[in-house]
């Protein structure tokens, strides 16, 4: 019997999509051997990795004007990336600061330049716990480009608005909610996203970036981290992780299965609305630490009155057949990803437990 899986990431993947994997994977469409197994410059891979670019650009209504790139390296490997890419030498450019992933984008960027924090939100307790207004924003017109990261994985914030930025060119890690709803990609010149939470299985970084942006992009770096290199060999310039690519393809064929991005928003504010009333109606025994207007439909993080109360409700939500309930080990207590996989009656199931916890132990 499968588990309610809440981890973090890597994440829990859709059932059909899983499913459509097993069924496929020692014969693919009768090729006799396992998509694992086929080369990609093969015709079999090749058409999968085909369909999946198909179905983000579908999906996401990607504009003609962005590349959609599949990179290695994890989100953290386009904190460097970024910056080697298109922070010139002298130049600088402009970080907003949210949490523990921004400031780690920001280490990166100081190799190769000068990272300006345009804003940090984080507290005299060195956590996070709201997302900058647009007032707050100290933007310079002459930046590089402006990075952001969309959703906090630790502190459980969230962007719903997000920032103008003027002409310069937009940069964002949506690593943990791309695919949580539409968005207006051409907003952005480039978007990164790890694959481990909406999108598929560890071990590939999904790239969107605008051509012009593109163009700009330094030229005396290495070609395996220039996003030029990607772009004109349709991100086959060296061997991909064939099997993650393959995933993602079930992911997203599942998603427009569904009825797209709109039909999961609406799936996934439901899930967000269900959790957070919980939480407030059992206000004087969890306590979530994140201003209203911030708080994060993917990530949702919590305490308990004591941390003994906080083990037991893992431990007990454990037996029940719920896991990836503990917090993260910066921030503590109790954290529930609420990843696409993660369905409506999952939550119930997890409100239902919060209720009882409480009134056993309030």
């Amino acid at each position: 019997m499968r588990v309610i899986n809440f981890n973090p990431g890597p994440a829990g993947l859709p059932t059909a999509a899983l499913e459509r994997a097993r069924d496929e994977l020692l014969d693919f469409q009768g090729t006799g051997m396992s998509i694992i197994e086929h080369s990609h410059r093969g015709k079999a891979f090749e058409a999968v990795h085909n369909e999946t670019l198909a179905l983000v650009k579908e999906l996401l209504a990607v504009p003609d004007t962005h590349e959609i790139l599949f990179l290695q390296g994890g989100a953290s490997q386009q904190f460097a990336q970024v910056p080697m890419n298109f922070l010139p030498q002298g130049g600088s450019a402009d970080y907003v600061v949210t949490g523990g992933w921004s400031e780690k984008a920001v280490d990166e960027a100081r190799y190769y330049g000068t990272p300006r924090i345009a804003a940090n939100t984080v507290d005299k307790d060195k956590r996070f716990t709201r997302i900058p207004t647009q007032a707050e924003l100290q933007l310079d017109p002459k930046a590089a480009y402006v990075h952001m990261t969309s959703n906090n994985t630790l502190f459980g914030t969230q962007w719903h608005t997000f920032p103008e930025v003027g002409q310069v060119p937009l940069v964002a890690d949506m690593s943990s909610d791309i695919l949580w709803k539409p968005i207006d990609v051409s907003r952005f010149a480039l978007i990164y996203a790890g694959a481990q939470k909406n999108i598929g299985p560890s071990g590939i970084v999904l790239v969107l970036v605008e051509k012009s942006f593109l163009a700009k992009g330094r030229k005396d770096i290495p070609k395996i981290f220039r996003y030029t290199t990607y772009a004109e060999n349709n991100s086959l310039y060296n061997t991909p992780p064939t099997f993650s690519i393959y995933l993602c393809r079930n992911v997203l064929a599942w998603i427009k299965g569904v009825g797209g991005l709109k039909q999961v928003e609406a799936w996934n504010r439901e899930k967000g609305e269900l959790l957070y009333a919980a939480i407030d109606r059992n206000a004087g025994f969890y306590r979530a630490p994140v201003e209203k207007a911030s708080r994060s439909y993917m990530n949702v993080v919590f305490r308990l009155p004591d941390e003994k109360l906080e083990e037991a409700f893992v431990a007990e939500g454990a037996r029940a057949g719920m896991v990836g309930l503990k917090g993260h080990r910066i921030t503590g207590g109790i954290r529930v990803s609420l990843y696409n996989a993660v369905t409506v009656d999952h939550v119930k199931t997890l409100v239902s437990f919060m209720d009882d916890f409480a009134k056993r132990n309030g």
